[in-house]
């Protein structure tokens, strides 16, 4: 019977420190993880969520891994468990930085890069906040916590537990995401730049034609209303298009690993 209770001591303990080490992985990711992981989110709420996440995964993780005791108290956890959470998080990030850019170079590209810049917790034109805070609402919406402890699990599978990534990998597979990541907020604010084109275009020409005309007080507040007529329309398309590149992420977020 002692036998018996030891064991089953033994067993406890290798389960909690088996959660232990899940969320070194799950909390260094909430550092990064949309909504979730947002610095308008309160902390205490934060590190609530991150503890449901681990609840949620490691019985998983415990199902797939044999890891003894001894094993789970190596240091080699404290450093490989975060950099993988910090990676994985990182590259889901890129979805709302891509809306955040795509934001900037729409105000950029309108003369709206001032209007309201100021006004939350990530300094950033208004065009790009209300992209972000539309996507992250459209995100949530789509079950996005579930879609996340999915990938945990899977992160598993491309990292496995206990092992260091190679850095030549690690950094391959960030650098695709991020180029990848600006290259479809390009994407996205191309309407915004071909209007200012077309704009600037017709304004020198309006210049040439009439040299005594002050075409910058005229045309200062027709772009500036073109832009924010421009985003009322488009929003309603470029988010759809977003969110399908953001499943595509979620489905496949090692990808080029």
């Amino acid at each position: 019977m002692n036998a018996q209770y030891a064991q089953l001591l033994e067993q406890s303990q290798a389960f909690f420190m088996l959660g232990f080490v899940v969320f070194l992985r799950v909390g260094a990711a909430m550092a990064f993880l949309p909504a979730f992981g947002e610095t308008m989110v309160p902390v205490r709420v934060r590190l609530f969520m991150g503890l449901a996440f681990t609840a949620i995964v490691t019985p998983t993780v415990a199902s797939n891994v044999e890891l003894s005791l001894s094993q789970l108290t190596s240091p080699i956890y404290l450093l490989s468990e975060p950099i993988i959470g910090l990676g994985f998080g990182f590259v889901l990030r890129l979805a709302i930085v891509s809306l955040q850019v795509a934001g900037s170079i729409a105000a950029q590209s309108t003369s709206l890069a001032q209007l309201m810049g100021g006004n939350n917790s990530d300094p950033q034109p208004a065009i790009g906040h209300v992209l972000m805070i539309s996507g992250l609402a459209l995100a949530v919406m789509l079950d996005l916590h579930v879609r996340i402890v999915e990938g945990f699990i899977l992160s598993y599978q491309a990292f496995p537990i206990g092992q260091l990534p190679t850095p030549k990998g690690f950094s391959d597979w960030g650098v695709m995401h991020i180029a990848r990541s600006f290259g479809f907020a390009f994407t996205l604010a191309a309407p915004f730049v071909i209007v200012s084109l077309l704009y600037n275009v017709a304004l020198g020409i309006i210049n040439r034609a009439m040299p005594q005309l002050m075409v910058a007080f005229v045309g200062a507040p027709a772009i500036t209303a073109g832009g924010l007529i421009l985003l009322a329309l488009t929003t309603p398309v470029l988010l759809p298009i977003w969110q399908n590149a953001l499943e595509a992420l979620l489905l496949d977020p090692f990808g080029g690993w």
